[in-house]
């Protein structure tokens, strides 16, 4: 298991980081977002991709843009695909909570 909690802030360099980390598909969805939601949809798909690197022990050696989660404010997560594996084969669950306000949160399971 594997869990992140981050605080939802405007960071001044959120897009470049995106662009460094996020996988090709979720680079395309962050720049779709308007601009007010995509701290959250940051912070998001930040802690979805830190939950589930958590719960494989790899920690930031796991290279981030091997795999794709669902970020969008408002949706489900999901992890979408890990490496070649659809999500529906791959073997885990993500979660998305709010440990209280102004704070996102996530924890990833393998089922």
């Amino acid at each position: 298991m594997g869990v992140d909690i981050e605080e939802i802030r405007e960071l001044s360099d959120a897009d470049d980081i995106a662009m460094r980390f996020f996988s090709r598909r979720e680079r395309a969805a962050y720049m779709r977002l308007p601009v007010r939601d995509r701290p959250q949809g940051f912070f998001n798909c930040w802690t979805r991709k830190e939950a589930f690197i958590k719960a494989l022990g790899e920690g930031l050696s796991h290279p981030l843009q091997s795999f794709d989660v669902s970020f969008v404010p408002g949706r489900p997560a999901r992890i979408l695909r890990v490496g070649r594996v659809a999500a529906s084969r791959c073997g885990w669950t993500l979660r998305s909570f709010v440990p209280g306000p102004g704070l996102v949160g996530a924890v990833a399971l393998q089922t």
